[in-house]
């Protein structure tokens, strides 16, 4: 069992940034950023795993990084260039099954999920 604690959602303007981190209580072999915005299914945003292998949603790229503090277990996603499309709420996930590697960004793939934290982005 793995839990996964969230922190460092909010409101920006459009344009802004936001930080967002998880802090996982054990090893996992992925780890990962998911959104679902109101009546939408939830979906990849970035992933990592053990390897140090990345996968970035399109939509995303370009705007997004994801990184890991591996001392820490700690997984970040920093947030540039904000749109209000990306107004959701972010939820982190980790899964320890090697097998993770080859589905990075879909949730299907996790077993663990963090609580939540919601990201708003204005106009």
């Amino acid at each position: 069992q793995v839990h996964l604690v969230e922190s460092g959602g909010g409101s920006v303007q459009a344009g802004g940034s936001l930080r967002l981190s998880c802090a996982a209580s054990g090893p996992t072999s992925c780890m990962g950023w998911f959104r679902q915005g109101l009546g939408k299914e939830r979906e990849g945003v970035a992933t990592i795993n053990s390897g140090g292998n990345i996968r970035i949603a399109d939509s995303v790229k370009g705007r997004f990084t994801i990184s890991q503090d591996n001392a820490k277990n700690t997984l970040y996603l920093e947030m540039t260039s904000l749109k209000p499309e990306d107004t959701a709420i972010y939820y982190c996930a980790a899964d320890g099954r090697s097998y993770c590697w080859y589905f990075q960004l879909s949730p299907r793939t996790y077993a663990y999920w963090g609580q939540g934290t919601q990201v708003t982005v204005s106009s």
